[in-house]
């Protein structure tokens, strides 16, 4: 029940932060903006390290899969794309093809098994789920 909530809780923000962003953008620029929430949320994580156990930072080298690293220059990208869609779809049009991509990329990798995550066998009910989560997009998309 509580992972449903931090989902849940997630995926708000997610919304929310987009719009922030994109009002943000709208005032400044694309790259001022972006690099103001990147700079912004590395300032609370230095404050939440401070506050709680001070893990060593050194154990960033000893990383298994190096690539596991590029989260933040994912991060970045990410809200580049999130404050370009919202800009131009409008924030629902826009977290409803986010999500869908997010699930799709997602099912994916469970499938075949990449980047470590355990593989996973091919389920029609999911599939089926995903192709209803695409029919809800285009219905709501439909003028």
């Amino acid at each position: 029940m509580m992972g449903i909530l931090i989902a849940l809780l997630s995926g708000a923000l997610m919304s929310i932060q987009g719009v922030f962003n994109t009002d943000v953008t709208k005032q400044t620029s694309l790259w001022v903006s972006t690099g103001w929430v990147q700079l912004s949320a590395f300032i609370v994580c230095v404050l939440a390290w401070f506050m709680t156990g001070r893990e060593s930072v050194t154990a960033l080298f000893s990383v298994e899969h190096k690539y596991s690293l590029l989260g933040g220059v994912i991060g970045a990208f990410i809200t580049i794309t999130v404050i370009k869609s919202m800009g131009t779809l409008g924030p629902a049009k826009s977290v409803m093809l986010i999500v869908i991509a997010q699930l799709i990329v997602a099912y994916v990798i469970e499938l075949l098994g990449i980047f470590g995550v355990e593989k996973q066998p091919l389920e029609w009910r999911k599939v089926i789920g995903m192709l209803v989560a695409i029919g809800g997009v285009i219905l709501f998309k439909w003028e």
